[in-house]
């Protein structure tokens, strides 16, 4: 009898690189979703046996789902598969019924012991071949590479900070992007202009990429990070900065760890850069347009649930980067 497998997940590499090592009896019965909607209309018309569902996503996310399935009383094995590995999220979708969490990027063994646990063949890898990307320009399918590696990233950096804290970290979708730094406000949409906000700059290399990363925090989260800081002491610009630099040095560092392993590269990270405290991000931004010009940006905006939290995490990618991301990302890519 066919297994009938829906791997629903707003990323197309992370689509291609599961449906790759499942079993090969099932490759003929796989379907695809692009988020938790598009999912849940499928389950209606098709006769799905496993669903592999991310968490992260556009129009209905995977808690959403899993809320929805069990609210339905869907007969259907999940198996959650997301960069997302804070302890709660996982108690959460736990509760919600999905059957295993599985880390992103995927882990073949992993996969192979919750199939084996209800008697199901050992998966075999199906060979990917490599898949050289020559053009310079950024095109759909390369960033959805980007978004899925930084989405990993993301998660091993939001782990951390949910630990350390004691918090649920909520995760954004990485917003990818090839931009002019004329259009650099564009990409910080989530923080709002009119805000006052502080911000740092920390430059990184390594292996023929470089760049700078750019945290902006708004001044409304110093009280609440104090807090969940223990923190007793009166908040002044010094205090506020300290807070803002313990922040920078956790989000910052573990994001760039998490791309730097996923692309076979480490990144050697330089001096911390105040870019300034209690103004407008465009004030910021204008102030300091000449150290960008154009740029692969990526943004993640983090916020911590119940808290009043708003961060943004901007990574610029020299133009002379792309090129050598581009060739290290290759390999993941199917013909």
């Amino acid at each position: 009898m066919t297994t009938a497998v829906l791997i629903c997940d707003d990323s197309n590499l992370a689509r291609k690189q599961l449906a790759r090592i499942l079993p090969q009896d099932w490759q003929d019965s796989v379907h695809f979703a692009g988020h938790g909607a598009d999912a849940l209309a499928t389950l209606q018309k098709e006769s799905i046996d496993w669903l592999f569902l991310d968490l992260n996503m556009p129009i209905m996310d995977g808690y959403q789902v899993l809320a929805e399935l069990k609210k339905r009383q869907l007969n259907v094995n999940v198996v959650v598969v997301s960069g997302d590995v804070q302890p709660e999220a996982y108690q959460r979708v736990m509760e919600l019924g999905a059957l295993d969490f599985i880390r992103k990027p995927v882990d073949a063994a992993k996969l192979q012991v919750i199939l084996q646990s209800v008697s199901l063949r050992q998966p075999s890898a199906m060979p990917a071949q490599n898949k050289r990307i020559t053009d310079t320009e950024l095109n759909a399918e390369m960033r959805d590479v980007f978004q899925e590696i930084t989405n990993v990233a993301m998660g091993q950096a939001g782990d951390l900070l949910a630990r350390l804290l004691n918090v649920f970290v909520k995760l954004p979708i990485p917003n990818v992007n090839v931009i002019e730094v004329s259009e650099l406000h564009m990409a910080l949409a989530s923080v709002e202009q009119h805000s006052s906000t502080s911000a740092v700059c920390q430059g990184f290399i390594g292996g023929g990429v470089a760049g700078e990363a750019l945290l902006i925090l708004t001044d409304s989260s110093f009280k609440d990070i104090a807090s969940l800081l223990n923190f007793q002491g009166e908040l002044t610009p010094s205090t506020e900065l300290e807070l803002l630099m313990d922040v920078a040095n956790i989000l910052i560092g573990a994001v760039l760890k998490g791309i730097a392993e996923q692309l076979d590269m480490s990144f050697s990270q330089g001096h911390p850069v105040v870019l300034g405290q209690h103004a407008p991000v465009s004030e910021l931004i204008k102030a300091n347009a000449r150290r960008w010009r154009k740029t692969l940006a990526i943004e993640l905006s983090y916020g911590i649930e119940n808290y009043n939290i708003n961060c943004d995490l901007l990574l610029l990618f020299t133009e002379d980067s792309v090129k050598t991301m581009k060739q290290k990302v290759a390999f993941l890519l199917e013909e």
